[in-house]
């Protein structure tokens, strides 16, 4: 059992590169991993890790063993769950991260079903609309919206979000309802700074098959989706966002869609994890069950 901790312990250290950070993600104290990864360099008789003051990093020994054990630990997490059909011997700790924008009552709701599944499973969930370094940060898996940048993880698509441009009816009593892409001239927005590109991200419009482009008056500029929510329903100006993220104030009729015909093409979500061989147990079950789940919560503001 002793060798087997070792071996998890080592595959963290491996994917995160800091003996603190594998600690903390591990729930152990820093002086036991490192004990734990000289006993076993000890035992195998070779260095696995170059140690510098500044970062960890496998030696060309250590990635020939870490390839080994990570098919090692995935066949036994398949051995010990083979029978069980209710999660409930699925043990490990999952960190998740999501944008703000799905921080909400119907969300956050929807996890407890999950726990309830799974739980073994411990939840670590982080809430944010920037680029978060899922290796350098021990996050296991990111769910995002829009188009992503090229990089070396995968994105598994979990559904199409429909776009919504909207403003709140005390704004459209004062300054009109815009029937037109030329009337949005005389109307102030709600400008969001994108947290990846570090740009002013402008709103998109379909107009006979084509996709336009328009960049708004700007009433104030935020930098996180919840606040941007916010903004639009005070009647600071016209917001443009997934319908998941406004469906509530929509419904309530704190907000009221406008240009409703001349909607966007539908925003990718996906959620996003490392390009391992084997991914953990609990990372593959909360994949697939956010592909049923998001569809579900969603129904009415996405296509899958």
């Amino acid at each position: 059992m002793e060798l087997l901790q070792s071996m998890r312990l080592f595959a963290r250290l491996a994917e995160l590169g800091s003996f603190t950070k594998a600690a903390e993600s591990l729930d152990i104290g820093r002086p036991q991993v490192t004990r734990y990864i000289k006993e076993l360099e000890t035992s195998l008789g070779v260095r696995l890790f170059q140690r510098t003051t500044r970062k960890v990093a496998l030696t060309a020994e250590g990635e020939q063993f870490y390839q080994r054990v990570q098919e090692i630990l995935a066949d036994i997490t398949a051995a010990t769950s083979m029978f069980d059909r209710t999660g409930a011997t699925l043990t490990g700790r999952l960190r998740i991260d999501i944008p703000t924008a799905f921080a909400q009552m119907d969300f956050i709701s929807s996890l407890r079903t999950f726990t309830d599944s799974y739980p073994g499973v411990s939840l670590v969930l982080g809430v944010t609309d920037r680029t978060v370094d899922l290796v350098g940060e021990g996050v296991d898996c990111a769910l995002r919206i829009g188009e992503l940048p090229d990089s070396t993880l995968i994105a598994r698509p979990i559904a199409m979000a429909t776009m919504v441009t909207c403003a709140a009816p005390e704004y459209l009593r004062e300054h009109g309802t815009p029937e037109t892409l030329d009337d949005l001239a005389s109307h102030r927005g709600v400008n969001f700074l994108s947290g990846q590109s570090n740009r002013t991200l402008p709103w998109q419009f379909s107009v006979e098959g084509r996709q336009r482009t328009f960049v708004s008056h700007t009433a104030i500029t935020v930098t996180e989706s919840n606040a941007y929510v916010q903004c639009g329903v005070s009647g600071f100006g016209i917001i443009q966002a997934p319908g998941i993220a406004v469906a509530e104030h929509l419904a309530s009729g704190a907000l009221v869609e406008i240009l409703q015909a001349l909607r966007p093409a539908p925003r990718p979500v996906s959620l996003l994890y490392p390009s391992r061989a084997h991914l953990p147990a609990q990372v593959q079950v909360f994949i697939e069950w956010l592909q049923v789940r998001f569809a579900q919560l969603y129904a009415a503001w996405v296509v899958v």
